[in-house]
């Protein structure tokens, strides 16, 4: 038996055998089924580990057993991985390497039941839906694994994601399934792979709709149905996977590369290779050995605790699309797009993606056929990549449909706007919708910077009036801001944010405040970079700093990228909104009068030439712009930029624009990139010591005052002050 003394215990723990269900259909043959009574799909929490420690041992007794299939409730609902509230949970060293150890020792017994571990019976992982971590691992413990075919299966090793490494043998049993180069590139990405891939890659042996799953693996383990293994074998496993030193250059490749991408800030996929790339050539109980002393320095540090923060923040994100007594808000199935620019022709082709019937209208014929001709590329990128069947892809092509007259939108449960940022024009859009569509059909603005309850003036029913903030582009960005107006009613918010997570995405509710939440926090930030630029810091040298410190892109090449028209509007909105704490930089009204506005224009902060496969490249800094008569450390221009978004950032939480800081926090990572490593912007704050925080900032008043002649930015949130005074956190 398994020891699992000390880890916690989900807090609803279930009864002792309740969690695993076995069934004998015919001689020799036994199905064990992951059915716990506490959740809706199966997780290895404690009493799941337990349950299946016991199954095991009964199993192991039968000496008429022949054949076992391992599998979930229902063909698609197998299992969700390790139970990452445990994993959060758990701060001692040693329990740490219990949790890793109870796994892999569960794991090696089906193993060794197993005729590839030297045992007797024929063992059949039959999974289907997400197979995501422990799951795809107790899989790959089993002689074959048969996978639903179907567009929610998905399987793989997502571990390093959440900053730790998988740890229940996936990094010795892959690398042996599918070589060590597959296994390098499937566990550093962490990508679920889908079923055609998966099969391809040898990852599974054998795809079957969903409603055969068990049939199917039942003829398998008893062996009356023939399934080679798919994994790799012969020669070049041993040319290969073998060879120390084709391994070697592997690895280090593997470690060029993850340095590269990651600066170093990621120590999940550095542990990870050299884990992987051993593994064929070590003994299994060796490798397990190693695994788990692996994972342990990384589960406890703060990297792994600041994404599996964020995991737990999106995962909660999904309990706002449901209403107040917890049941999912009604869905949107038909929905308008009044506006086919690059946002509201991305949001049409999304919608249409996901399963909505959509219409979209402009009054610009040509702006309509290229929204069109994107949704084909992008419908045709995902069925060349297996990720969409050709009858999906062609249903994804039919439900989008476009218009230059206003007719057609009675039957539409939502309508969004995505017209020019002004006032007028989204009410008078709004106005026209309004008088052909019912009074409970919800009109949606995308506004970035405009009023909510304005644009609900004058409108009938403004309390179906509601904000629906994509960022661009729609289809990558992972946020939606759902702007609560103060007429807006508690269930449009709720099937407005349902609608965002159907299209994929994480809502975040907000309060209807200047700027919502992103653009709010994310305005000083970009500002105190202009302003750099501005004193003669090369903006290069800023860029550098910020992505050294973890953010995806340099705030300046991010003005570029925006567009300086639009960000110097947006700076305009907070000015006039927020006074002196938020005045903006003069640096870019030349800029933009001059038509110098960033990457479409080929000019902005930076100038841009095409390079290869039409791929924007920096080819030097805007001659109108001083550079190199101020120098900075990357500290300094790290605490400048950052600290003015901290800062803002405690005056929402102050103003309550989002529900609490976990909120927040989620916010700032998936809507202004805000590096994940660090858990988010106040996250960031309490890891640095309010206290000192504060008086960086006054410092900070001090030394930049004169220079930005204004005075608020820098001046410490009451919020902050009360709590470093109080020796608290912001995540109290």
């Amino acid at each position: 038996m398994i020891d699992l003394e000390g880890l916690p215990l989900p807090a609803e723990a279930p009864a002792a055998g309740s969690c695993v269900r076995i069934e004998r259909p015919e001689a020799g043959l036994a199905l064990l089924y992951l059915d716990p009574p506490h959740r809706k799909m199966a997780v290895f929490d404690v009493p799941l580990l337990r349950d299946l420690d016991r199954a095991l041992e009964e199993l192991a007794k039968d000496a008429s057993l022949r054949g076992l299939v391992i599998t979930g409730k229902e063909p698609l609902s197998f299992a969700a991985g390790a139970d990452v509230e445990t994993i959060a949970k758990v701060s001692d060293p040693a329990l740490a390497t219990k949790f890793a150890r109870s796994g892999q020792g569960l794991f090696q017994r089906i193993h060794k039941l197993s005729r590839s571990g030297g045992g007797r019976v024929f063992v059949v992982a039959a999974v289907g839906g997400p197979v995501p971590g422990g799951a795809c691992e107790i899989a790959l413990a089993c002689d074959r694994i048969v996978l639903a075919d179907h567009p929610k299966s998905r399987i793989g090793l997502p571990e390093v994601l959440l900053g730790i490494i998988p740890a229940w043998g996936g990094s010795q049993r892959l690398p042996r399934r599918i070589g060590v180069t597959a296994a390098l590139g499937a566990i550093l990405t962490g990508k679920l792979h889908v079923p055609r891939v998966a099969l391809k890659m040898g990852l599974v042996d054998r795809l079957t709709p969903p409603e055969y799953l068990v049939r199917v693996a039942s003829e398998i383990a008893l062996g009356r149905t023939p399934c080679p293994y798919r994994g790799r074998v012969g020669v070049r496993k041993v040319l290969i996977d073998r060879n120390p030193l084709v391994t070697a250059l592997i690895a280090n490749q593997a470690m060029k590369k993850v340095l590269a991408e990651t600066k170093g800030h990621y120590p999940a996929p550095l542990a990870a290779i050299p884990l992987i790339v051993g593994a064929p050539r070590r003994n299994l109980e060796l490798g397990l050995a190693a695994e788990a002393e692996a994972v342990r320095p990384l589960s406890l540090g703060e990297v792994a605790r600041s994404l599996i923060g964020l995991f737990q923040l999106s995962e909660e994100a999904k309990k706002n699309g449901n209403l107040a007594d917890g049941k999912k808000a009604a869905p949107i199935e038909r929905a308008a797009v009044i506006g086919a620019g690059i946002m509201g022709g991305g949001i049409a082709g999304l919608m249409a993606e996901r399963g909505l019937e959509v219409r979209l209208r402009d009054l610009d014929q040509k702006q309509l056929d290229a929204a069109v001709v994107a949704h084909q590329g992008e419908i045709d990128k995902k069925r060349k990549r297996k990720q969409l069947q050709r009858h999906e892809a062609d249903a994804a092509l039919d439900r989008l449909t476009v218009t230059t007259e206003a007719v057609g939108f009675a039957r539409c449960q939502l309508v969004i706007e995505a017209v020019a940022e002004r006032l007028e024009v989204k009410r008078a859009v709004l106005r026209e919708l309004a008088a052909q569509m019912g009074d409970e059909t919800i009109l949606a603005t995308n506004t970035s910077s405009l009023s909510v309850d304005a644009i609900a003036e004058g409108l009938p029913n403004p309390s179906r009036v509601v904000g629906m903030h994509f960022f661009n582009p729609p289809r990558k960005m992972p946020l939606v801001e759902i702007v609560r107006g103060a007429r807006t009613s508690e269930e449009v918010v709720r099937r407005t944010a349902r609608l965002a997570l159907d299209l994929g995405k994480t809502p975040v509710i907000t309060k209807d405040v200047a700027g919502f939440l992103v653009n709010r926090v994310l305005g000083p930030y970009l500002d105190e970079a202009i302003r750099l630029v501005g004193a003669g810091v090369d903006p290069d040298a800023i860029d550098r700093a910020l992505v050294a410190f973890g953010m995806p892109m340099g705030p300046c090449e991010l003005i570029d990228e925006v567009g300086l028209d639009i960000a110097s509007h947006a700076g305009a909105s907070l000015e006039k909104a927020y006074g002196e704490r938020m005045k903006a930089s003069p640096l870019l009204k030349p800029l933009v009068e001059a038509k110098e506005l960033g990457k479409k224009t080929g000019k902005g902060l930076f100038l841009w030439q095409k390079g290869r496969r039409d791929k924007l490249m920096k080819a030097g800094v805007n001659p109108r712009l001083a550079r190199g008569s101020k120098t900075l450390t990357a500290d300094e221009l790290v605490d400048r930029c950052v600290l003015a978004m901290a800062n803002e950032a405690v005056r929402c939480l102050a103003e309550e624009v989002v529900d609490g800081p976990r909120a927040l926090d989620l916010a700032t990572v998936f809507g202004t990139g805000f590096a994940p490593f660090r858990g988010g912007v106040l996250r960031y704050a309490d890891s640095r010591g309010l206290a000192k925080v504060v008086e960086r900032l006054e410092k900070l008043r001090f030394e930049v005052q004169g220079e930005n002649e204004r005075l608020g930015r820098y001046e410490p949130a009451p919020l902050l002050v009360d709590l470093a005074r109080a020796g608290k956190k912001l995540h109290g």
